[in-house]
């Protein structure tokens, strides 16, 4: 494809895009870098933060530059940068790329030759440091993820809301929750952001959410996990299975001869325990372990939920509340924070805070005796001493 070609699929995309709502990473997200890389769950708005930042660059529509690996044919990434360069280019920004076999080699020959910036997105499950191409020591890689309970609220109602530290939330969340209680009306909001509220998508088509959601996932398991993967068609089927499995579990502390049995892998251990992998990078599942077991993937998890409460809704007939709430908070908290399974209670951030998950009559027994320990409950507006409302913990970012 020519760059005359290239650069009227672009014009057609900044016209067309008009969203003008920043997403916490606009600030936090540091693009001066030659080479930089943006990574996430399909549908969390990666694209859309792309176009942003290039239609607001002051740089001449000549010198930037859009290309998307899922979306148009490229014989060689190299070339058309190394075209583009020629032209006098400066900025070049290529979506999606692990949809382009080898992508590592191409962007170290681009890092290494051309005097041009590129920023690239890719799936959360993409890894750049491999036998490839050691890009790790040359692009600043960044995570992002679905809406904030607090994002939601913003687009929902059209009004700003700041966002508080964890340290925040857990010494102020009295006067914290009393303050933005005056902002919006809680229940209805938090009720839908649960079901629908962490894929921007759903502002685009609110009636079809949970379907174009269902058919995003459907999308990584398909195609992008097998992209980056060895997997093959019987595999993904597998894959399918261990989500819909997972979606209709209790806070799931897994039994991994039992699910063998149900996904019929006989006493393949390491297959399941890569599947379990797999999905865990691709933020379609969240595995927890304690802090004794490291990061070995053919460790068992502790716990494994669904990645957030959406996927429930979009996956499952019934779900459990107590998954759903464990889910939340979990999810919320993976931004900017370490998650491990408590010995007590449900989760331990940071090596340091205890959270114990509930309803609003949930009891201090199971954490009483525990240092730094607090009860995030579901169902209050506003808490009282280390009782915690759940709904804070959608302020975090």
């Amino acid at each position: 494809m020519q760059l005359d070609e290239l650069r009227e699929y672009q014009r057609k995309l900044f016209e067309n895009n008009r969203f003008t709502y920043k997403r916490y990473f606009h600030k936090t997200v540091n693009l001066d870098k030659k080479l930089a890389g943006i990574v996430g769950a399909r549908g969390v708005g990666k694209t859309t933060y792309l176009i942003q930042y290039l239609k607001e660059l002051d740089l001449p529509f000549s010198k930037k530059l859009y290309i998307s690996a899922d979306i148009i044919s490229i014989p060689s990434l190299f070339e058309v940068a190394d075209s583009f360069s020629k032209e006098e280019g400066e900025v070049l920004i290529i979506d999606e790329i692990h949809k382009y076999r080898n992508f590592e080699i191409e962007l170290k020959k681009i890092y290494d030759l051309l005097d041009l910036k590129v920023v690239f997105s890719g799936s959360s499950a993409l890894s750049i440091d491999n036998s490839k191409a050691d890009l790790s020591r040359r692009a600043r890689l960044y995570s992002v993820y679905g809406l904030s309970f607090r994002e939601f609220i913003e687009l929902e109602k059209g009004i700003s809301l700041p966002s508080f530290s964890l340290d925040e939330i857990l010494k102020n969340h009295i006067d914290i929750a009393y303050e933005l209680l005056q902002k919006f009306n809680l229940t209805l909001l938090f009720r839908t952001y649960l079901k629908s509220g962490y894929y921007p998508f759903y502002f685009e088509d609110k009636e079809d959410y949970l379907l174009r959601l269902n058919e995003t996932i459907n999308t990584v398991i398909e195609v992008d996990i097998p992209s980056i993967f060895p997997i093959d068609y019987s595999s993904v089927q597998n894959l399918k299975k261990l989500v819909r499995l997972l979606c209709e579990s209790h806070p799931y502390t897994p039994n991994i001869k039992e699910l063998m049995a149900k996904m019929g892998m006989k006493n393949n251990y390491k297959g399941l325990y890569r599947f379990i992998e797999y999905l865990h990078r691709a933020k379609i599942f969240t595995t927890l372990k304690s802090t004794s077991k490291g990061d070995n993937i053919f460790v068992k998890p502790d716990k494994i939920y669904l990645n957030n409460t959406n996927l429930h809704y979009a996956y499952c007939d019934n779900s459990n509340i107590g998954t759903l709430r464990e889910v939340f908070v979990a999810s919320m908290l993976s931004q900017n924070h370490t998650i491990q399974a408590a010995k007590k209670g449900d989760f331990l951030v940071d090596g340091t805070h205890t959270l114990e998950v509930g309803g609003k009559h949930k009891k201090y027994k199971q954490i009483k005796d525990v240092p730094d320990s607090y009860i995030v409950a579901d169902d209050i507006e506003v808490g009282s001493g280390n009782k915690v409302p759940m709904w804070l913990f959608g302020f975090l970012y």
